[in-house]
């Protein structure tokens, strides 16, 4: 009798592995398998034959019914392949050539409304969604998604490189939360989130895998969210489930909105998607977030790339007035820089009627304005105007009608207040209305962008992470900027394009250049950021007093330096340590940026096939002998220090980086890259090298 209860068991086993549905990338390497197993709806993901996300949870709890539970799984599933063809403008490329293939399996359940999860797997990325059709009578026709039991299974002893979210309504004027929180790397899934309500998208993983050694990258995000969804993130770790999805919190955008996402019938989710790879290579070079989106409507105009200078970084609320601003447009045209960007209190500090003369003066220079706004009258306290108009239907048309006649191109909105439907609906309709009159926007203050390049045409970046202000502000911040940015071209800046705010040219947060704290990096960090990170319009933040004091090589470097690329490639890196991207210019010439995040010098062995037996132009930061004796002392003394003291010297218990107050020293010189395509080069402590053929 034993053995017959074993043999109905296995032959069930067999049976129910039978009915699994999977799905694999074109190259063969990624393999996603869909189950249901006692009315539950589980997918997982192998890469290499190797599980590398267990199974995990699916599902909707709706107001039409649990779709979570109590699940049937049809028999057949829809498949086809994709091969998709088509452009960005203003992204980490021009061209993309997606291939996929799709699986959509089917579920029924008690209430006899349809449930399909979509899944299309890519060579290394997974993207997902959920398809709630009609009743068998054609009703209901609308529903509400309440939850999702969407969940992200890791293999033990995964660790984790993350931002969490906040919760509402705190922080400066109440304008959090803003997706602007530290990082913590190589963390412990286990260990809680600061806030205690989960982690801000995108999120980076490293898996340990069988073999020896061998390690697998994941990033996990979403994309497509419109105005007919909320925006998501993932919760804290749960052992046996993994991290969920996770909707916004009730407090968000001052109370006001669902947290729920309200669609018609049939509708569709966002995508969740998940990338792979044993190197990081898959997720800097990822466009998964705009392979599964369409655009949403036509661009009015060519919109322009370029770069902008910015009074505000430094100079602060004080030096938004006329004569500032003449000084800075100036500043634009000898550098032959496209923009210019007004910041807050324009409006009773220089007036509507005196922007109208500013506009004109630029346009004599062959400088376009860009203009602040505050994105709100009600979600939070932040006071800088212009207030109520973003917010405003007819004011947000009015002011847009008069930008367009007097000639500013771009605006800047700020503070937006989270993550509900009701939030993404005011970011659509800025864009949209802004499309109408030719203007391109910015956001600051806010929250991810979720394929936005490709939905919307005059999109240009958003800020959504700690940034350049924060250099200014603190000491501590300053000190952190490499581990900073050393993080985002491997999470932030991999799903979306990141208006960071600037390469920073003052040696001093000061406007006299001399007082208040130092900026902590080498002048070649700065120039190599602009590679880095990508944003098509990007802010080169220098100021007058910077003409002088530059050597004749960086501002010529400044004056050229492309902001829309046709290819970007993975290099090296480690997230928070040092990255090396490379990125290929419109006009064809390849530029190398490489920063290094940490307090110790950094020797590498790049391997840069576009430059093999060549001899190409070479920007670096360097440290003379003196320089080199006293930073490695201060490295030793920093690593003797961390070791004998509690290991919470930083906000989120991070090791605050040390430095001596002095500079790298930044240097031209040519460098020989060998046949097979090998240099060797060395990264100073917060330095930073450019490569240009």
């Amino acid at each position: 009798m034993k053995k017959l209860f074993l043999c109905l068991a296995l032959f069930s086993s067999m049976v129910a592995q039978a009915d699994d549905k999977t799905v694999s990338s074109p190259d063969g390497r990624l393999q996603v398998t869909i189950a249901c197993n006692n009315g539950h709806a589980t997918y997982a993901v192998s890469y290499d034959g190797t599980q590398v996300v267990k199974p995990s949870a699916l599902g909707l709890v709706t107001n039409l019914g649990d779709f979570t539970s109590g699940l049937t799984m049809q028999e057949k599933a829809s498949q086809m392949s994709i091969n998709n063809r088509y452009k960005l403008t203003q992204s980490k490329r021009t061209e993309v050539d997606y291939k996929a293939n799709r699986l959509q399996v089917d579920f029924n359940t008690e209430k006899r409304v349809p449930m399909s999860v979509i899944f299309q797997v890519s060579n290394n990325d997974v993207a997902f969604c959920y398809q709630l059709g009609r009743g068998p009578r054609d009703n209901p026709k609308c529903a509400i998604i309440e939850r999702e039991a969407t969940a992200f299974n890791l293999l033990d002893g995964t660790t984790t490189f993350l931002s969490p979210q906040i919760t509402p309504m705190t922080g400066w004027e109440r304008t959090k939360p803003s997706y602007e929180e530290d990082y913590e790397a190589d963390a412990p899934m286990t260990k809680a989130s600061h806030f205690g309500v989960g982690y801000t998208f995108p999120c980076l993983f490293k898996s340990p895998l069988p073999t020896e050694g061998a390690n697998v990258w994941i990033l996990i995000s979403e994309t497509g969210v419109t105005s007919q969804y909320c925006g998501a993130r993932l919760s804290d770790y749960k052992p046996g489930t993994g991290y969920t999805v996770e909707y916004p919190q009730e407090g968000e955008n001052n109370g006001f909105g669902s947290t729920s996402a309200s669609i018609m019938l049939p509708g569709f989710t966002p995508w969740r998607t998940i990338t792979v790879g044993s190197t990081l290579a898959p997720i800097v070079e990822t466009t998964v977030q705009f392979d599964v989106v369409e655009p949403l409507y036509e661009p009015s105009e060519k919109y322009q790339p370029g770069r902008y200078t910015w009074s505000w970084l430094v100079w602060q609320d004080s030096a938004t007035t006329y004569d500032v601003q003449v000084q800075m447009i100036d500043l634009s045209a000898e550098m032959g820089f496209e923009y210019c960007l007004v910041d807050a209190l324009w409006d009773t500090q220089i007036g509507y009627d005196r922007i109208e003369e500013l506009a004109a003066y630029a346009k004599s220079k062959n400088v376009k304005l860009m203009l602040w706004y505050n994105s709100n009258g009600s979600e939070n306290d932040a006071p800088q105007g212009p207030r109520g108009v973003m917010n405003n239907s007819i004011k947000r048309k009015q002011d847009m009608a008069w930008m367009k006649r007097i000639g500013v191109k771009a605006i800047k909105v700020d503070f937006f207040g989270g993550d509900k439907q009701e939030t993404m609906r005011l970011y659509e309709d800025i864009l949209s209305d802004a499309n109408d009159f030719g203007i391109q926007c910015i956001f600051h203050g806010c929250t991810l962008p979720r394929g936005w390049e490709r939905m919307y045409p005059n999109y240009v970046g958003s800020e959504a992470a700690l940034a350049s202000e924060n250099v200014y502000f603190s000491d501590y911040h300053a000190r952190q900027e490499g581990f900073e940015m050393s993080m985002h071209p491997f999470s932030r800046n991999a799903v979306g394009s990141f208006d960071w705010g600037g390469m920073m040219m003052n040696r001093y947060m000061s406007r006299d250049n001399k007082s208040r704290h130092q900026r902590f990096t080498g002048d070649i960090f700065e120039l190599a950021t602009a590679i880095t990170n990508q944003v098509s319009v990007n802010c080169v933040a220098m100021y007058p007093n910077n003409l002088e004091e530059l050597p004749q090589f960086e501002l010529d470097f400044l004056r050229q330096v492309p902001t829309t690329w046709t290819e970007t490639r993975y290099i090296d890196g480690y997230p928070t340590r040092y990255a090396v991207i490379a990125r290929k210019a419109t006009n064809g010439k390849w530029y190398v940026g490489g920063i290094n995040g940490t307090n110790a010098p950094m020797t590498l062995t790049l391997n840069l096939p576009m430059f093999a037996g060549k001899t190409v132009t070479y920007y670096v930061d360097e440290l003379d002998k003196k320089a080199q004796k006293t930073q490695q002392a201060a490295a030793k003394a920093a690593e003797k220090a961390a070791k004998a003291a509690p290991q919470t010297p930083g906000p989120r218990g991070r090791n605050r980086v040390t430095l001596p107050p002095y500079w790298p020293t930044p240097a031209m010189k040519t460098l020989k890259v060998d046949a097979k395509g090998q240099a060797r080069v060395t990264l100073q402590p917060m330095g930073g090298l450019v490569i240009v053929e």
